[in-house]
């Protein structure tokens, strides 16, 4: 009796049929399925990594990466920490004889016209300087070299050529952004650039107002042609459906030359207003090369990105709603505005968000019918990566969009809810 009453001390270990603890079976298990999920998402991991954050990384590092000067003249910008640009005097010698040195290697190795190209961007002048002297360093005889630098070009014998040297030696730099949003360093610290040099702040506050524009014409067109589609019956619903998504099967710049044609003052819709004489032949509008353009042809590109949205949501309203409002007395604009509108709102947000982001980085319709007056910033950052090869530039100009882009997305969720946003 004694020993039946005794505690049980050792609790018997569950195992597997081989003799293995059950916990650690499990345990080894759970590992085996957490690897073959990991492997499974493997490959998209990897190619959002490599298409999506990778060049993201590198447009935030290329934004503020400066180390073409310093590599190419290190000497030189070595000579130049311990001169002081505020006292007006231009380097001594030895920086002349540093930057010698620097020119030979560079011309070896070609890329003396890239450091002249990088500090163009600064000061408009250098690169011509870097190009004249190239050709002539070969010939230099030794120093003093002051006097052959200037022969070579007189934009030697300019303090602010030196003073620039001096300010873009470092290997990072906020220049690019400066200049991103029209500031400039200078000896007093930062400034505004000059009036006439100002251009992309404008063109920022052009791009956000035009994209609200082209989102809410947008709405007006797309809201009833969702509700038609929403409300027909399905065979005739199917067909507006299919004119509706017509034009993702036309490539996107034949829609734009259609409009250059249609917008035109000798164009379709101008011919026809004379036609029927609303206007005369001597005032036909001008809807083109400008932003009524840009927003007629950006509106009719993406309009299917705001009717499939709200058709989505429009379809999952019961028709219920409308018949119980109305037989409790309700007319047909009290149960639409009370009863129906508000259910289609996560589709509005929906469909805003889709063309808002579309637009505000588009470029290749602004640069077609935009003209001057019509064109966006995304234009500007595939001038500066096409043509100028500014590529810094390029990028803080990416950057900053990008952030505009996050900052009103979350105003967007702060007033909204962007878990109210629904596709259906």
């Amino acid at each position: 009796m004694a020993d039946l009453a005794a505690p049980q001390t050792d609790r018997a270990v569950l195992t597997t049929h081989d003799g293995v603890p059950l916990k650690r079976s499990l345990a080894r298990a759970l590992r085996r399925e957490k690897l073959r999920a990991l492997m499974l998402i493997a490959p998209l991991f990897l190619f959002i990594l490599v298409t999506f954050v990778a060049p993201i990384a590198d447009m935030l590092f290329r934004s503020v990466e400066n180390n073409l000067v310093a590599d190419t003249l290190p000497r030189t910008v070595a000579v130049l920490a311990d001169w002081d640009p505020a006292s007006g005097e231009l380097p001594g010698e030895p920086a002349f004889e540093a930057l010698a040195e620097d020119m030979r290697v560079a011309v070896a190795n070609k890329t003396h016209t890239r450091v002249g190209s990088r500090l163009n961007y600064e000061q408009p002048g250098i690169a011509s300087a870097f190009r004249k002297t190239g050709r002539r360093i070969k010939r230099m005889e030794e120093g003093p070299y002051m006097e052959q630098f200037l022969a070579a070009d007189k934009k030697w014998g300019d303090v602010e050529l030196w003073t620039t040297i001096k300010r873009f030696s470092s290997n990072y730099t906020d220049g690019y952004f400066l200049t991103a949003v029209d500031r400039e360093r200078t000896e007093d610290g930062i400034a505004a650039k000059p009036e006439n040099e100002r251009i992309y702040l404008f063109l920022f506050w052009r791009t956000m107002v035009m994209s609200v524009t082209i989102t809410l014409s947008c709405i007006l067109l797309g809201y009833p042609i969702a509700f038609l589609l929403a409300t027909l019956p399905l065979r005739t619903s199917n067909l507006l459906m299919i004119l509706v998504l017509l034009p993702f099967w036309t490539s996107l710049l034949v829609r734009t030359s259609a409009w250059k044609v249609l917008l035109q003052q000798q164009g379709v819709i101008n011919d026809f207003l004379v036609w029927i004489r609303v206007i005369d032949d001597a005032g036909r509008l001008v809807m083109i090369n400008n932003q009524t353009g840009t927003i007629i042809a950006m509106t009719h590109i993406l309009l299917p990105f705001m009717i499939l949205p709200l058709y989505s949501v429009m379809k999952t309203i019961p028709p219920s709603f409308m018949r119980a409002a109305k037989s409790m007395g309700a007319n047909d604009w009290t149960a639409f505005w009370r009863i129906y509108f508000p259910n289609t709102i996560p589709g509005i947000g929906a469909g805003s968000i889709l063309v808002f982001i579309l637009s505000i980085g588009f470029y290749i319709t602004p640069e077609l019918v935009g003209g001057t007056s019509g064109i966006f910033i995304s234009n500007r950052i595939a001038y500066h990566i096409s043509f100028s090869l500014n590529w810094g530039l390029a990028a803080a100009l990416g950057v900053i969009l990008l952030i505009l882009v996050l900052v009103l997305y979350w105003l967007y969720d702060r007033i909204v809810g962007i878990d109210n946003v629904k596709l259906g």
